[in-house]
């Protein structure tokens, strides 16, 4: 127990200094873990790590689903639902084909149930891969909003396909009409689960005694609870994890009122989900000895060569799949044509960012060891393994030269946003205003006898002009870029200093920390303000 203890604790360390020395080289964590892994795993001694893969699938699945619901954008979501249905379910669906019929001619003794298995496992890109590589880059936000909102329905949309694979696979018994059937209910009836579910949560949040502690802890134990009573119908517990995280965030400003709760449940989910996606990469690593050492008949070449077919193949559906979905719309709808065009840039970052990562990988380990007491499971380590190739070759061949891409293109900008800075001043002027209106209606009385309500009503009023003022110099200074970046980096500069002082006012000791500290959470949201979540 302690050995195993030891070990954990070491790969946990592992994992957080090379993803600092990742971003020493300034190199996207995903794609230097895969490259980490498998270097760890050439290095004599390193022992192999036994893992349950059910409990893999269990560990790492619902809270990567759920966070990605939670953050996702309805508004952006919706506006671009058409192209991300097409890519969540027709590229998805289209890849699985390919991918199991060309995997059953190319490898002796593949069947088509084990090709659409590979299939459901590889179809799927990871959008935290794709986000972390494109981090820093300049990216039009309808390219990233698409490639979110695709990874949060695909995820679901090629797990089902696995299940019925699966399924396949282990009763040697497949019908269309009958898994078509399935489908809907196995999906529909998960979604139903996971909004009843997702009510019993948002009750306990709002109307209980909670505290900023539990409402995180909440949140980490609601996807497991929801996944797994899915699960125990026989349902989709992958459309329950979704449904309610999509429910649960809708309604997120009725049940996490105060700030300190939202602080508090952001730091822990980007730790959690930080941890889950680095760890996973290694894990995969350390197994590969065992798996190379269990394709039997098949010689290793042999399944690199199936592993780079594979590759070559999910990469090509997908660049020929988007661009008739980036236009053939715009041809036949009127509304699609209200939007500016994609033009041949956008449809190009977004086909060559499908990189396979955390769900092919916590899918693929999924696969049971056994059939039953007495028969292994047909090809598992050959489907992992050309799991792992497909991964490596999408994350580091086309994640590191997206950015050289994105260069080349010079792609910009196409729809009409509106800068952050100028978002978030009109955002808080309009705040401003209507608590000064608040207070002139209701508390007119109170603000001219109470000196703090009326120090208050004058910040207000003063901040009001600070964000016109501000608003009007933006629009005056729009053909100076160098303007905005000259003044965000005067800021960062100020608050460091400002940090510093707060420092030497903690040594001084004549400040109580706690009001340090809430000056310096002051502090990081104003640098939130200009760095976004860069840092996070």
């Amino acid at each position: 127990m302690h050995e195993q203890l030891l070990l954990i604790l070491g790969l946990l360390l592992l994992v957080m200094m090379l993803v600092m020395l990742a971003q020493r080289i300034k190199i996207a964590y995903p794609i230097f873990l895969v490259l980490a892994g498998l270097g760890i795993s050439f290095i004599p001694g390193v022992p192999v790590l036994k893992l349950d893969p059910e409990i893999i699938f269990l560990i790492f699945l619902p809270p990567l689903l759920y966070e990605a619901a939670w953050y996702t954008s309805w508004n952006d979501f919706w506006k671009w639902k058409r192209p991300i249905s097409l890519l969540a379910f027709g590229l998805v669906f289209l890849t699985s084909l390919v991918v199991a019929y060309t995997s059953q001619m190319l490898i002796p003794g593949f069947t088509l149930a084990l090709g659409f298995l590979l299939g459901g496992i590889v179809s799927p890109p990871d959008a935290v891969a794709a986000t972390t590589v494109l981090k820093g880059l300049k990216v039009p936000k309808r390219t990233l909003a698409i490639l979110e909102g695709e990874s949060l329905i695909n995820d679901a949309s090629s797990l089902i396909v696995f299940r019925f694979a699966l399924a396949a696979v282990m009763t040697g018994a497949f019908s269309m009409h009958e898994a078509t059937g399935q489908f809907f209910l196995v999906a529909g009836m998960g979604i139903v689960i996971g909004i009843a579910g997702a009510h019993i949560f948002y009750a306990i949040h709002r109307f209980l005694p909670t505290t900023p502690a539990i409402d995180a802890a909440i949140t980490v134990i609601t996807p497991y609870i929801l996944f797994l009573s899915a699960e125990h119908f026989h349902f989709s517990g992958v459309m329950a994890v979704v449904s309610g995280g999509l429910f649960m965030s809708f309604r997120a400003h009725e049940i996490f009122k105060t700030g300190t709760t939202r602080i508090n449940m952001t730091g822990v989910w980007n730790t959690l989900i930080f941890v889950m996606n680095a760890l996973v990469f290694v894990l995969i690593g350390l197994e590969l000895p065992d798996i190379i050492n269990g394709l039997g008949k098949i010689s290793l070449m042999e399944g690199i060569k199936y592993g780079l077919i594979i590759s070559l193949i999910v990469i090509a559906v997908r660049l020929l799949w988007i661009y008739p979905v980036a236009h053939i719309p715009r041809w036949l709808s009127e509304k699609a044509r209200r939007d500016p065009s994609p033009g041949w840039k956008n449809p190009l970052i977004i086909g060559w960012a499908g990189m396979r990562g955390v769900v092919s990988l916590a899918t693929a380990l999924s696969i049971p060891v056994m059939m039953n007491s007495q028969a292994e499971f047909p090809m598992r380590n050959l489907i992992i393994f050309i799991t792992f190739v497909v991964i490596f070759v999408t994350l580091v061949f086309q994640g590191l030269t997206l950015p050289l891409v994105i260069r080349l293109t010079k792609i910009e900008e196409i729809d009409p946003i509106l800068p952050s800075h100028e978002q978030q001043a009109g955002i808080q002027m309009r705040l401003d205003k209507l608590a000064v209106q608040k207070l002139d209606k209701e508390y007119n009385e109170l603000v001219s006898s109470n000196s703090l309500l009326k120090n208050f009503k004058k910040a207000l009023e003063t901040d009001i002009q600070l964000h016109q003022n501000h608003l009007s110099s933006l629009e005056m200074c729009t053909n100076r870029r160098n303007d905005m970046e000259e003044y965000h980096n005067v800021m960062l500069n100020i608050f460091a200093l400002q940090r510093k002082e707060l420092f030497r006012m903690k040594r001084e000791k004549r400040f109580s920390e706690d009001e340090i500290r809430k000056a310096e959470s002051q502090l990081d949201l104003n640098e939130l303000k200009i760095t976004g979540n860069k840092h996070l």
